[in-house]
């Protein structure tokens, strides 16, 4: 019997990767070793965003297992594709968190494209394969952060973040985010032709996740789908039903891939429209409780206005009230 993955020391996983130099993670194993303690659906959920990344640098798979046994209910991560079509867990376009500089076989790929209506130089994750982003190593985003774990751990694929969720002791949630579609549905091809949100869900169904909020299945493999892009969050429900979430940015954003404004996605009549394909709202904090200088101003009518609409807020009011 394999052991659970979320119980291994950290030293001996920074030991493993340093001797053996290849993926920690198999795929998941599906194996039924009874029932699992299920996720606590009576309180707010703990999200780790970007795993325990305070500690170690984000979005690895060290990160999340730390997440897991810290307490965490779900794992937050960002999915981007490789030049060859495989969805791996970064956070940015770019790989500025990872050694790519300092690596010269790949100075040549320093690129400028337009990301987000905006241009952008660096390396980008869509000219590497999947083998190439491999031979990275991650490093901590802020220099204010535990800097002692830089280089010891490298990027993951999606199915690589499935597995920790899955092989955990316990019923551990998924948060996974569809990260620049337009970015990557335009520099991204795949053979089939299907689309990235496509392959998303194909892997997301592939490993069993389905169901509607607190259903049977979704209590099993509990998940949330989030995206700042609703064009992306539209497509992607009439692929599966699980619960999605419509992140909102700061009010100067524009949205990824309709270009519309914060006052546009927030209006009352967009609310209701995207009210029929997301559960709920993932807004930046300060269009919830302003800031202005050093001091917090009067709290916004967002939430209330969600709440109107039946959608969820989530950090606020995730768990839904039952009734």
């Amino acid at each position: 019997m394999r052991p659970s993955l979320c119980c291994v020391p950290l030293f001996l996983l920074l030991l493993l990767q340093l001797a053996f130099a290849r993926p920690l993670f198999p795929l998941p194993s599906k194996t039924k070793n009874g029932e699992k303690k299920p996720i606590q659906t009576f309180r707010p959920y703990n999200i780790a965003h970007r795993g325990s990344n305070g500690e170690i640098p984000e979005e690895t798979a060290a990160a999340y297992l730390r997440a897991i046994e810290e307490g965490a209910d779900f794992i937050e991560t960002d999915i981007l594709a490789s030049k060859d079509g495989a969805l791996i867990c970064f956070h940015d376009v770019t790989l500025e968190t990872t050694d790519v500089a300092e690596r010269k076989e790949f100075a040549n790929r320093r690129r400028t494209y337009e990301v987000e209506w905006f241009n952008t130089t660096g390396w980008f994750v869509v000219d590497f394969t999947l083998e190439e982003l491999k031979t990275l190593k991650v490093k901590q985003r802020y220099s204010f952060r535990d800097q002692q774990y830089n280089g010891m751990f490298s990027i993951i694929t999606f199915e690589e973040f499935i597995s920790i969720a899955l092989d955990a002791e316990r019923t551990v949630g998924i948060y996974p985010e569809i990260k620049d579609p337009v970015f990557i549905n335009k520099h991204v091809k795949w053979a089939d032709g299907k689309k990235f949100e496509d392959k998303f869900v194909d892997t997301l169904l592939k490993y069993g996740y389905k169901g509607q909020y607190m259903s049977e299945n979704w209590l099993k493999q509990p998940l949330f789908i989030q995206s700042f892009a609703p064009s992306s969050l539209v497509h992607v429900s009439k692929l599966i039903d699980s619960p999605k979430v419509f992140l909102i940015d700061d009010i100067s954003v524009r949205t990824q891939d309709t270009n519309q404004s914060y006052w546009e996605i927030t209006s009352d009549d967009y609310l209701a429209y995207i009210g029929k394909y997301v559960v709920g709202l993932g807004p930046w904090k300060d269009t919830i409780v302003p800031a202005s200088g050093n001091f917090l101003m009067p709290p916004s009518d967002l939430v209330a206005r969600a709440h109107a609409h039946n959608l969820q807020v989530p950090g606020i009011d995730i768990p839904a009230p039952e009734g």
